[in-house]
């Protein structure tokens, strides 16, 4: 650049000066240095992010690890099928967490614990000073299923099946496989990695042990990245948060005999209104916004009105602010259907009353695609030849993503279905299932600084 300067310069005539060229060369010097500060400042390209994850699969510790990950695959399926056949009802994990507790000792973790909700810890120690940033691993210890659910596992070749078979144990045992192949290749990080089993990813768990973790400043303010296991698609990494409010609504009246009090307002009918209204609200189809009248309770008899009803409402937005104007509505849906029965029938015993109770707050959130954590996943999923959909979902990955915290969602395996079904089931063919841990590794240990 001075260069040509300096020849343009040159050509204005004879008359230039040696302190003009001088100038004019400083100039260059200073422009040069600009440049050069800018190409250093310029964020990573795609060819980057590649470059990043190419070299750390070329890597002999990370080939070891590999190896270490086939080696195991029939102990990774053992552990699915003795996971699962530890009952972990909502709110009701306890047994299960102990056993994980076990096998993160096992697998070398140090300051092994459970914490005062029920999450199991276990930490990875890297190499970078104490109390620098760290990168969290987590996969859910409760199951959808309530206390008294068969978990007995049947294998159909490689196809497990059993109530939450796949999520989230299969998240557990993969988690664990990880961590062992981690051990056995002598692997290193610069950041520190937590490893957790956590409480309350499911129904009225409403990510209370995510939120417990992430309520901590000690855990909130290191976290650099952020992975949840929970998933089965090989191409699925998801990236957004799918954020839910759910309700249960307790509708009150005077009650009485069918024929003898009839005429009387009935708290049925409220809830009858309330559920048609919310089936009568438009819904964004972008972004994704649902409800669904999920749980209804309540009556003694066939032949007496009810004193009392209940009705239970999930609704999800990717968007906080769809989710958040849902709410508004069908809030007021509830509040006219109630109305609309006082204004109907007699209450000369009483009016219909209803009580609005939240019983979840997930909140909504994602991770960009600009992001460094999303663009090193993207990567990684090239390097193995899989094309990566991007996608929504409803996580632990959620509470980080709501905080700013860099998140995502990881696959447990590459094929599975029927979930929250008693007749769920994961794949566990090898080729598939390897490559799916392959993936997880390079994307956990890129996250965790190696390089």
């Amino acid at each position: 650049m001075t260069r040509v300067i300096e020849e343009k310069s040159a050509m204005r005539g004879s008359h230039t000066t040696a302190r003009q060229v001088g100038r004019v060369m400083l100039v260059g010097t200073m422009l040069c240095a600009l440049a050069a500060r800018a190409q250093v400042a310029a964020p990573p390209t795609a060819a980057s992010d590649a470059a990043i994850v190419h070299a750390l699969r070329e890597r002999d510790d990370y080939r070891a690890a590999v190896q270490a990950l086939d080696q195991e695959h029939d102990r990774w399926v053992e552990t699915i099928v003795q996971l699962t056949e530890i009952p972990a009802p909502p709110f009701k994990e306890a047994a299960r967490a102990r056993a994980y507790a076990a096998m993160f000792e096992e697998a070398g973790l140090s300051d092994v614990r459970v914490d005062e909700v029920g999450n199991v810890l276990g930490l990875r120690r890297g190499t970078g000073a104490p109390g620098g940033k760290m990168v969290i691993m987590a996969a859910h210890l409760d199951t959808v299923f309530p206390a008294g659910t068969p978990v007995t596992v049947r294998r159909d070749g490689t196809k497990l099946l059993a109530a939450g078979v796949g999520d989230d144990s299969t998240g557990l045992a993969t988690q664990l496989s990880l961590i062992r192949a981690m051990a056995a290749a002598k692997i290193a990080t610069p950041l520190d990695i937590l490893f957790v089993g956590n409480v309350g990813e499911e129904g009225l768990g409403d990510l209370r042990g995510v939120r417990h973790l992430f309520s901590q400043p000690a855990y909130r303010d290191r976290t650099a990245a952020f992975f949840s296991i929970d998933g089965a698609a090989e191409d699925g990494f998801t990236v957004g948060g799918v954020g839910s409010k759910r309700y249960r609504l307790v509708y009150k009246g005077p009650g009485g005999h069918s024929y003898g009090a009839f005429g009387l307002v009935n708290p049925m009918a409220a809830m009858a209104a309330s559920v048609t209204g919310l089936y009568a609200l438009p819904t964004p189809a972008d972004p994704k916004t649902t409800y669904s009248a999920s749980v209804v309770n309540g009556g003694t008899s066939v032949n007496a009105i009810p004193r009392e009803v209940t009705l239970e409402v999930d609704m999800r937005s990717e968007s906080a602010a769809a989710l958040a104007r849902l709410e508004r509505d069908f809030l007021a849906v509830v509040d006219r259907s109630v109305a609309a029965e006082n204004a109907a029938r007699s209450v000369k015993q009483g009016a219909v009353t209803v009580e609005k109770v939240p019983v979840g707050d997930r909140p909504a959130g994602a991770t960009p695609v600009t992001d460094p954590l999303v663009r090193l996943g993207i990567a990684a999923y090239r390097e193995e030849k899989i094309a990566p959909r991007l996608t929504s979902s409803s996580t632990d990955a959620n509470v980080p993503m709501s905080l700013g915290i860099p998140a995502v969602t990881l696959s447990r395996a590459a094929t599975g279905d029927r979930g929250h079904s008693p007749d769920e089931w994961i794949e566990t063919a090898k080729v598939p299932s390897q490559r799916v841990k392959r993936l997880d590794l390079l994307l956990l240990l890129a996250a965790a600084g190696m390089r």
